[in-house]
């Protein structure tokens, strides 16, 4: 049965962006939200001609505020605000990410605040059910909403512009056609209701927080599956250290880990050689825990994005009026994003630290590098200076870049902070640590298995199989590059957690 979300302004979800965005689930509009949208209508065309001065919609916007818009050029008006913000640059956002651009600015309309016209509401919804994804530019914004680029998809609603059908580049006029659409006439408030919102980085972000959150998991996994590879001391993983330090991020990890390991060899009195692992190993809870804590601020706050209004001016329909605001403002989670990178940097160093350590002998006992054979098989040397490029990589993108901006439009708007260009660096840093993880991965199952540990825990044993499924044992010397893609594939597709959530449930 085909699945269908439905919109209403107020109960939108980041797994729900990500579900219409990657797995083309369809959208539809509740009544009640409909009726808000054609009452905000309704409400525009009576201040329309009352005259009542209104940024961007009587009146000019940005430096042009004081020019006075004449209600028979509004439509001429409206396409030209369009065309004169359509100055961003590539790269052009993914088919994914345009999904979930669409769908967010789609709920923060249903919120009834901008008394945009319902066919353009109803084009965001055909422009998802039927595929029709406008070319969109992703830099250019400066975060004080992202009007040079979300007004490309104002000019695929009129007919301009380019945009990929069904997966084919056409024009924006042929696309709507074959989809059997018009393309929409503007009226007031509808150019300045369509570019001035915050969804490209509120999209790209909702995406890259479900990411966050899997990769945490993930990276939860890959620790417990490192300490059965090491021989690890379990007793920093211990309940009772956490009661008395009840940090929740690093208690729910050490939980995780706690239901990996279950059954595993490590829990057997005596094992572990040291009475203290070295810190990358020791304090993985406390460093995944920090990461946890980051994820918990921005999605609280993002899920408030993504379910309310960030227009401006506001249409306040309770008391009729329309007042200028600065609800576009989302500096609150762009600061949130800025703490989850530098708290997945932590996270990256440390993952590196655990991968060079099972590597080397005087903390294993295994041989160098992880090799089955020290004369004759190089084994994992090499491989260290990888995922230690993509760490650098890290740490330079965990930079804030939040409050470097510039006053424009004739200094009136002197303040931005940058959200698509935090959001993207966080995509990046997250993609860098599926690799990484991806290579600790490979490090774990072939410690394992050179340490003929057989007895392993329940979670850790499904994601040595799900490994093993992909990646054999290295006996000789091979290209890693295809067994480092391989993991990387099994762990960002999901389907090592589902493996793994799958053991567990059957306990």
């Amino acid at each position: 049965m085909e699945r269908t979300l439905m919109l209403d302004g107020s109960s939108l979800t980041i797994e729900a962006v990500t579900a219409v965005a990657r797995e083309y689930v369809k959208v539809e509009i509740s009544l009640e939200a409909m009726e808000r949208i054609e009452a905000g209508r309704r409400l525009v065309y009576e201040l329309a001609e009352s005259d009542v001065p209104v940024y961007g919609f009587n009146r000019g916007v940005g430096l042009n505020k004081d020019r006075h818009i004449v209600s028979k050029y509004y439509q001429e008006y409206n396409r030209n605000l369009i065309l004169a913000h359509c100055v961003a640059v590539e790269p052009e956002a993914s088919e994914e990410v345009v999904r979930a651009v669409l769908l967010v600015r789609l709920n923060t309309l249903l919120v009834g605040c901008t008394g945009i016209q319902p066919a353009i509401v109803t084009m965001y919804k055909d422009m998802l059910n039927h595929r029709i994804h406008p070319v969109l530019p992703e830099r250019g914004s400066v975060g004080e909403a992202d009007i040079t680029c979300l007004s490309h998809i104002g000019l695929a609603m009129i007919g301009e512009g380019e945009v990929d059908y069904q997966g084919i580049r056409m024009g924006a006029r042929e696309a709507l056609e074959k989809a059997g659409l018009s393309p929409v006439a503007l009226g007031p408030k509808d150019g300045l209701a369509i570019v001035s919102s915050n969804a490209l980085a509120a999209g790209k972000g909702a995406i890259i927080l479900k990411d966050a959150v899997d990769l945490i998991n993930i990276a939860d996994m890959m620790y417990a599956l490192t300490l059965e590879g090491y021989k690890g001391n379990v007793s920093p993983l211990e309940e009772a250290a956490y009661k008395v330090r009840p940090f929740p991020g690093q208690a729910h990890t050490a939980e995780r880990v706690r239901k990996y390991l279950e059954g595993s060899y490590l829990w057997l009195p005596g094992v572990s050689d040291a009475l203290q692992d070295p810190l990358s190993l020791r304090g993985s809870c406390q460093v995944h825990g920090s990461v946890r804590d980051a994820l918990d601020y921005v999605i609280k706050y993002m899920d408030i994005q993504l379910n309310s209004s960030d227009d401006n001016p506001c249409l306040l329909m309770e008391e009729r009026r329309m007042i200028s605001c600065s609800n576009y403002e989302v500096t609150t989670w762009v600061l949130g994003f800025e703490m989850l990178g530098i708290a997945l940097s932590h996270l990256s160093r440390n993952a590196c630290y655990r991968i060079i350590k099972l590597g080397t002998p005087r903390f294993t006992g295994l041989s160098r590098f992880l090799t089955p054979a020290d004369t004759r098989v190089i084994a994992y040397g090499t491989i260290q200076k990888t995922f230690t490029a993509l760490d650098a990589e890290i740490r330079h993108l965990s930079n804030p870049c939040t409050v470097d901006y510039f006053s424009l439009a004739g200094e009136i708007e002197d303040h931005a902070n940058n959200s698509p260009l935090v959001v993207e660096k966080t995509r990046k840093i997250v993609d860098n640590l599926f690799y990484i993880l991806a290579i600790e991965a490979i490090h774990g199952a072939q410690a394992i298995d050179l340490r003929k540990a057989t007895r392993l825990g329940i979670g850790t044993k499904a994601a040595y199989e799900a490994i093993r499924s992909e990646i054999p044992f290295l006996e000789e010397d091979r290209n890693l590059t295809i067994d480092i893609k391989k993991a990387y594939v099994l762990l960002k597709s999901g389907k090592l957690l589902k493996a793994v959530n799958r053991a567990l449930e059957q306990i």
